[in-house]
C-alpha cells in the first residue's frame, strides 16, 4: 500500500506507540496515510481502539519481520 510517511516505533512501549503516532498525524494533511511500525503486541488491540476514537481509518494490519504495520489513513 501507498503512504505519505512512516514512522517507526519499534521498541517503543505502551503508550509510547499511540503517543507517537497521534504526533505523526498531526502534521498531515487529512486523506492522507501513515504506515506505523511497532515491535508491542499491545500495539494491536491499541491502534484499532486510537482509530475508533480518533475517527482516523486503520486501513490496514499485519504483520512484516516479527513486526506489526498499521496503516492510518487521517481523517
Amino acid at each position: 500500500m501507498e503512504f505519505n510517511k512512516e514512522f517507526d516505533a519499534s521498541g517503543l512501549a505502551c503508550p509510547l506507540p499511540i503517543v507517537k503516532t497521534k504526533k505523526a498525524l498531526s502534521d498531515m494533511a487529512p486523506g492522507q496515510i501513515l504506515r506505523v511500525i511497532a515491535t508491542d503486541p499491545g500495539s494491536v488491540c491499541d491502534m484499532a481502539a486510537f482509530a475508533e476514537q480518533t475517527g482516523n481509518a486503520l486501513l490496514e494490519q499485519g504483520s512484516e519481520n516479527s513486526k506489526f504495520v498499521f496503516y492510518l489513513k487521517k481523517a
